[in-house]
């Protein structure tokens, strides 16, 4: 090649969009609204649960992101990405964005007794040392998680998507937004600005932490009388807490409540219990696959792949991610 010509050549950047297995639907939905193919992956377990993971195409130079819900089986799930994530550092990727809408482990993001684990600060060091440059994700449970990861951190909001959902349909009755809990609080009051001043309640309950996924609503703190109650919560596992809260706000007077968390985990007997709950409509978001098995009557799935779209695109052309929800 002579000299003329590589002067010639101008560099040109290159978005390439990767999915692992768990949720290809959301993946794909990305993919359709940034207008560009989901680059193609050869991906299988070997007899004894190893994953293998290839790229079908050159990634050299690219600016790659790179999707993957952290759904059960979870452990799976992170693993297939940072082995995604180290394939990519090795063909020369020139920049990796790790895509999470929903953050593994991210309750355990503190001690709460002697000799445990901080594993959603080891979940960001493993990206971290697999070759993650960036980290985006979705409505993560405590916002200091962000500062486990030593590199940008795209925190996505999906309040928005979820409160005009809520404004189209309830917007004529008077509402009341519900923390179900008071560490949520802070989330409640920004949905409550959102929805024009809506007054605040939240559930007291009791938490026993040898104990995981059981809680105990013992009542409600605020005026929530002939209201239209919005429970607010950034996930629903196994749906106990939620239910209760659900219940806990009727007795108290509510006129209905409608339920609206991000992350559908729906764990165990969650489904069953929500539909048979007193909420009127459980309203989540689809960061975590949903089998058609998991849905019912009640349900409401809106979907998480315009903000993504949106965030994908602003981090590519070196844009502003805060805009999106400062608009």
């Amino acid at each position: 090649m002579t000299s003329s010509s590589l002067s010639e050549r101008t560099p040109t950047r290159n978005l390439m969009l990767f999915s692992g297995r768990v949720h290809p639907t959301l993946a794909r939905e990305v993919a359709e609204l940034l207008q560009v193919d989901l680059v193609p992956t050869t991906a299988y377990d070997f007899a004894n649960g190893e994953i293998y993971v290839r790229f079908d195409t050159s990634v050299r130079g690219c600016d790659a992101f790179v999707i993957q819900s952290h759904a059960a089986p979870i452990n799976e799930a992170i693993m297939e990405q940072l082995i995604m994530i180290d394939a990519l550092k090795r063909a020369s990727a020139k920049r990796i964005t790790v895509v999470l809408p929903f953050y593994g482990y991210a309750r355990q993001d503190k001690k709460h007794l002697g000799r445990e684990p901080i594993s959603a600060r080891l979940i960001a060091d493993l990206f971290l040392t697999a070759g993650a440059d960036r980290l985006m994700t979705v409505d993560l449970h405590t916002a200091q998680i962000q500062g486990f990861f030593d590199g940008p951190v795209d925190h996505l909001l999906a309040m928005p998507i979820l409160t005009r959902h809520v404004k189209k349909k309830f917007a004529d009755k008077p509402l009341a937004i519900v923390s179900p809990d008071a560490g949520r609080i802070k989330v409640a009051e920004s949905w409550a600005n959102s929805l024009g001043g809506a007054p605040l309640a939240f559930i007291h309950k009791t938490r026993d932490i040898a104990r995981p996924n059981e809680s105990k609503a013992n009542r409600v703190v605020g005026d929530v009388k002939g209201r239209t109650c919005i429970l607010v919560d950034d996930l629903i596992d196994t749906g106990g807490t939620i239910v209760q809260a659900a219940e806990a706000l009727m007795a108290a007077g509510a006129n209905e409540v409608v339920v609206a968390a991000t992350h559908a985990v729906f764990s165990g007997p969650a489904v069953d219990r929500l539909k048979n709950c007193s909420a009127r409509e459980i309203v989540v978001t689809n960061t975590l696959p949903l089998s058609d098995d998991r849905h019912f009557d009640k349900l409401t799935v809106l979907s998480i792949a315009p903000l993504l779209a949106q965030a994908i695109s602003a981090v590519f052309e070196d844009g502003s991610v805060t805009s999106l929800f400062t608009q």
